[in-house]
């Protein structure tokens, strides 16, 4: 082989077709999964619905260069998610907008509170709740506070299996509040869904003469790195051809510096016969005990099928002993300066390339996925030519 690849997701999938297409390498690519496309594999269950494997993914970007490279491997059209949650019995719009306001307010106290976000945060859209929390009109505040007591604090600590005082801010503005009644998961300008599936979509991407994949491969059985000499061992020989990694970093390096943290999640697939499960795609049920959300696929997309298929998500320490997936980093201060011990030592070796959400120890959207793919490969372009 001229160059690795680990991982056959979008990040590594778009390197591969890079390496293949562009440099006219021979790549190959090991998974360990026995499917193509990573996180974002669909298929058709028994009732003949679509359904995500790994939870709900659509494709959403501000950049119509990203925009134009998914629309070159297949067809897509427009989808816009729609999301609610649960509030002591009630489902209102998330993000929260000013139908929130009226679902738990009387119309008077609504009104005013409305007209104090207007005059205060004047003609902007949106604030993150971080922002809501520290703000000086005391009613907005507390609005803020309602809102982080009944949903927030709950869902993240949930999904985090932390406390939402010790997860990074950036994660807490992830879903900012809306000063308006717009309705929508996200603002970008192109929001898309693939006209048949994402699994077509990777293998269009991966359909290149210069490119081979193999499933079930545990890369790690044969990818070795010795950290003394800084050198990149497969099948215990030292190879000086890329590599590109987009598995957890710290497994690359044996946990020498201990255990990056994840979290996983178990679905539980459930089917009724029923026309609809719930008003929205995706709804969060924060003040449940132990499940953060339930996904209805015949909602996502629009699926014209009998009876209704649906996911219920439940968050879990990552423990890659039980065979879990590693889904989501858990970004704190202490896990970040681990991190980034091991970084330093991937630095030192000159034919390791990291990207992707597990190697970079970030949470990305799947269009923040693709742009630190193509970055990589202009880095690519420039060491290896």
């Amino acid at each position: 082989m001229e160059t690795l690849v680990v991982g056959c997701g979008l990040t590594g999938s778009v390197i591969a077709r890079f390496l293949a297409e562009t440099l006219n390498k021979k790549v190959v690519i090991w998974d360990r999964r026995n499917h193509i496309g990573g996180n974002m594999y669909d298929y058709y269950d028994e009732h003949g619905i679509l359904v995500h494997k790994y939870g709900p993914h659509t494709f959403h970007t501000k950049k119509k260069e990203l925009y134009d490279y998914m629309c070159k491997f297949v067809e897509w059209e427009d989808y816009k998610l729609t999301c609610m949650a649960q509030i002591d019995g009630k489902f209102t719009p998330t993000p929260f907008n000013f139908q929130t306001i009226d679902d738990f307010y009387s119309e008077e106290d609504a009104n005013d509170l409305k007209n104090r976000i207007k005059k205060v945060f004047g003609d902007r859209k949106t604030a993150t709740v971080v922002e809501v929390l520290n703000c000086d009109d005391e009613k907005i505040r507390k609005y803020g506070e309602f809102l982080f007591e009944k949903d927030y604090s709950l869902y993240t600590a949930k999904q985090w299996g932390i406390s939402a005082k010790e997860v990074d801010p950036s994660i807490l503005k992830r879903v900012p509040l809306r000063f308006s009644y717009d309705i929508g998961y996200f603002d970008d300008e192109y929001q898309v869904m693939p006209k048949t599936t994402y699994v077509d979509f990777f293998k269009n991407l991966l359909n290149h003469k210069n490119i081979e994949v193999r499933l079930g491969i545990e890369a790690l059985d044969y990818l070795k790195i010795d950290k003394v000499k800084r050198k990149i061992l497969v099948n215990n020989k030292v190879v000086d051809f890329p590599v590109i990694y987009t598995g957890a970093l710290d497994e690359l390096f044996d946990t020498c510096y201990g255990k990056l943290p994840y979290r996983s999640l178990h679905f539980e697939w459930k089917y009724e016969n029923i026309e609809s499960k719930q008003d929205a795609p995706v709804v969060a049920y924060p003040q449940e005990d132990k499940f953060t959300r339930i996904t209805e696929y015949k909602k996502l997309p629009k699926q014209e099928v009998k009876g209704t298929t649906y996911a219920v998500e439940y968050p879990l320490s990552y423990d890659e002993q039980d065979n879990m997936e590693p889904y989501y980093p858990v970004l704190t201060e202490e896990s970040m300066e681990k991190y980034n011990r091991y970084l330093n030592i991937a630095k030192t070796i000159d034919n390791l390339y990291l990207a992707g959400r597990l190697a970079d120890f970030k949470y990305y959207n799947m269009d923040q996925a693709l742009e630190r793919a193509l970055s990589l490969c202009k880095i690519l372009k420039d060491k290896i030519y």
